[in-house]
């Protein structure tokens, strides 16, 4: 095996403590957390011991170890570290969303290739169970033809929590570039881009100052998906709702991980990401001639996968899991949505 891709994490915020920390940690022969930039605390320094605890970012830019990054900081600097990193010829890990204007996106993009280093976003959705087992549903096309497709993120926060950056800002700062990122990506990856976008953004909260509600519509031909997210939901619906030709597909419950990683437990444990029972989904459809009705076993998520493929992808040269073009088109979109919240109208959406 070759030597671990020496690895530095530009913060220690959620992301850092529940995603990407433990992810890399369960790959000691893939990866070594090298430095972690804490500007004040020393969070970092029980669970892995064996990384420099930084100030400044400028101390993992001109360290010639650092082989890649992960820019896993608020939204609004995802460009400029991202940039700095580029330049001073490392690999990047952008957290989503990608940044905040395709415009920005196109200049990493163009500047990685200039660079002849690897960019990626941390799209890792993707990984979720319910998203895999959906996936292989439609890939071997259980459903006949997809007619309609739902999709839900919802929480329950129906308090503002002051002092967030998530809470103020200008109108990409919310749930729409916050969740919506992750379940326009998953839609983009099951059935590519849509000719035209219809969304329709709200503040619901009592005392919200940014989005925390959407309802948009992807338009493709012969059917639309609707992906919906709403910070008061107290009692959770279906997290997919599939119809096709031949049957519907509906997934109930969420993806384990992100709780059980908050809980400290890492992803190499037994059963990780296994689903309950309870939230295999339903399956009613007709298959080869024969009538299925009843719960389809979930197909266990991985969320850690995403940096074994990130390996194989900077040290074998194999195919990038997340390609920064396809993060580009989910920033492509959520600006449509903006556009056609504002209008009030359809936007046409192209691939550029």
């Amino acid at each position: 095996m070759s030597k671990p891709i020496v690895t530095a994490i530009a913060s220690f915020g959620m992301s850092g403590v529940v995603f990407q920390g433990p992810s890399l940690k369960v790959f000691p022969q893939q990866f070594k957390i090298h430095k972690i930039l804490e500007r004040t605390r020393n969070i970092s320094a029980e669970r892995y011991p064996e990384a420099t605890i930084v100030r400044s970012y400028d101390d993992i830019l001109n360290d010639p170890e650092v082989e890649l990054v992960l820019v896993n900081t608020p939204d609004y600097l995802h460009f400029e570290m991202a940039k700095q990193a580029l330049e001073a010829g490392k690999h990047v890990v952008v957290e989503k969303p990608f940044t905040k204007t395709s415009e920005d996106a196109r200049e990493l993009i163009s500047l990685a290739h200039q660079n002849g280093v690897l960019l990626t976003v941390y799209q890792s959705k993707r990984l979720d169970n319910g998203f895999q087992t959906l996936k292989k549903i439609l890939d071997e096309k259980l459903l006949g033809r997809v007619v309609e497709f739902e999709a839900h993120y919802d929480r329950y926060r129906n308090y503002i929590q002051e002092g967030s950056w998530k809470e103020d800002g200008d109108e990409r700062t919310g749930v729409l570039f916050n969740l919506g990122s992750h379940i326009v990506d998953q839609t983009l990856v099951l059935f590519g881009l849509p000719s035209a976008v219809t969304a329709h953004l709200n503040v619901l909260r009592t005392g919200g100052r940014t989005t925390d509600n959407f309802d948009i519509r992807l338009h493709y031909n012969k059917f639309n998906a609707i992906l919906r997210s709403s910070y008061l939901v107290r009692e959770m619906g279906p997290q997919y709702i599939v119809h096709g030709t031949e049957g519907s597909f509906v997934k109930m419950g969420t993806d384990p991980q992100e709780e059980l990683m908050k809980q400290h437990h890492l992803p190499n444990e037994p059963k990780w990401g296994e689903d309950l029972p309870n939230d295999w989904g339903i399956l009613n459809t007709t298959i080869n001639g024969l009538h299925f009705h009843g719960k389809i076993e979930t197909i266990p998520g991985n969320l850690a996968a995403f940096f074994s493929k990130l390996y194989d992808t900077i040290r074998e040269g194999k195919e990038l899991f997340v390609k920064p073009e396809e993060s580009l088109n989910v920033i492509r979109i959520l600006e449509a949505c903006l556009e056609s919240n504002r209008l009030k109208k359809t936007i046409e959406f192209r691939a550029e």
